[in-house]
């Protein structure tokens, strides 16, 4: 079995490639890292670290990496006769990997099993966008290159921070992972993924995660950047810090018991225990880190605005992510595009705009007014700076 997967960084090595390697895929790393690349093909093995309490180490073999940027045509062949696709990217660059997802479907055989395509990403329904973005990339050939596979979304999870330098390929994660993904589309051939578990509803367990893991890390990065805290675990060792955190994912678990019937106690003890992993010591992530491309974290869909604008349309309290967005509108790194750009929109812009353009709600949603009122507020602060 093979399996090709797009984004041979810190999460496509140390989480989906472990587990594909485990469920006995040979793991063919697609990228555009040259030095990447070239390192991966150097060793014959890596070792994913689990840092922190009941931690292991995992030796991953069988595996080696293409250049997608320098031989397309070697990375055509390897998608041709894979039998899983899995990407670890970013979702804004899933539209460039449609092509060479086309391309390998174009070469396969028609009597082959079909490709099980599964998008790995922190973003809502990213296999359906990947989807998408193959069926443009496929055009008049679409109808025919679309039967060659299937397409299942996933929700995964695992914190993976910033490597320490000198550490080759080898990899530092937290042990705790979860991988959920949606068993309806393959029709009884599930692949061989050990430690994943298969639903046939996956939005509740999406939103779940969203709404707690990224709500919850966002939050703690943009609280701990504005107290002039550097690392995570520090930032939530602050009593104020970790209340007001605990206070914006009380408001994601409402919004989730509303929207899904999730049990509310079971919310309470995932909600402690995406806390603890945040507090690992054990893993040395930063404020920076977390908090860098703000911009697309108070986006319409992600994780603040997402689940505020669903408390807000039921009624439910939103104070608590209104005061993290506002946190995250104060992230100010010079190394982060985002940040430097969010900054000048802010200085440059007016408010009830600027609300529109970064957040995306419509002027008369009800949650629109107290984010338009945050805004101000930080553009004040930056005038009287």
């Amino acid at each position: 079995m093979k399996a090709v997967h797009f984004g041979a960084g810190n999460i496509g090595r140390g989480f989906v490639g472990l587990l594909l390697h485990e469920g006995g895929y040979e793991v063919v790393f697609s990228d555009v890292a040259d030095a990447l690349v070239d390192a991966i093909n150097a060793v014959d093995e890596y070792t994913v670290h689990e840092a922190g309490p009941g931690g292991v180490d995992h030796v991953v073999t069988g595996f080696r990496a293409v250049n997608s940027r320098t031989d397309p045509e070697a990375l055509t062949q390897e998608v041709a006769t894979a039998d899983v696709v899995t990407t670890a990217v970013g979702p804004t660059v899933l539209r460039f990997v449609a092509p060479a997802i086309v391309a390998g479907l174009a070469q396969r055989s028609p009597d082959a099993p079909p490709l099980q395509v599964m998008a790995c990403e922190n973003a809502i329904g990213a296999t359906d966008l990947l989807r998408s973005e193959i069926q443009t990339a496929a055009g008049a050939d679409a109808g025919d290159l679309m039967s060659r596979a299937v397409f299942a979304n996933t929700a995964v999870d695992r914190i993976v921070p910033a490597q320490p330098p000198g550490g080759g390929v080898d990899v530092t994660v937290e042990p705790y992972f979860e991988w959920a993904i949606e068993s309806v589309p393959f029709g009884g051939a599930l692949p061989n993924i050990p430690g994943a578990h298969f639903v046939e509803d996956l939005a509740p367990f999406i939103e779940r995660k969203l709404f707690t893991v990224n709500t919850g890390h966002a939050a703690t990065a943009y609280f701990g950047a504005r107290a002039g805290v550097e690392r995570i675990s520090d930032a939530l060792a602050d009593p104020d810090i970790a209340a007001r955190v605990s206070a914006a994912l009380e408001e994601t678990s409402a919004v989730l018991v509303a929207e899904h019937g999730l049990d509310p106690e079971d919310l309470a003890d995932y909600r402690a225990t995406i806390l603890d992993r945040f507090r690992n010591p054990s893993l040395v992530d930063t404020v920076q880190r977390v908090g860098r491309q703000p911009l697309r974290k108070i986006s319409r869909n992600e994780r603040f605005i997402g689940p505020a604008a669903m408390a807000a349309e039921r009624g439910l309290p939103a104070d608590a992510l209104v005061a993290a967005v506002a946190a995250a509108l104060e992230f100010d790194d010079a190394d982060d595009e985002q940040s430097v750009e969010l900054q000048r929109l802010l200085r440059s812009e007016d408010a009830r705009a600027l609300t529109a353009l970064t957040t995306g709600l419509d002027p008369e949603h009800p949650l629109f007014a107290a984010v338009r009122d945050a805004v101000e507020k930080r553009q004040q602060a930056l005038r009287d700076a």
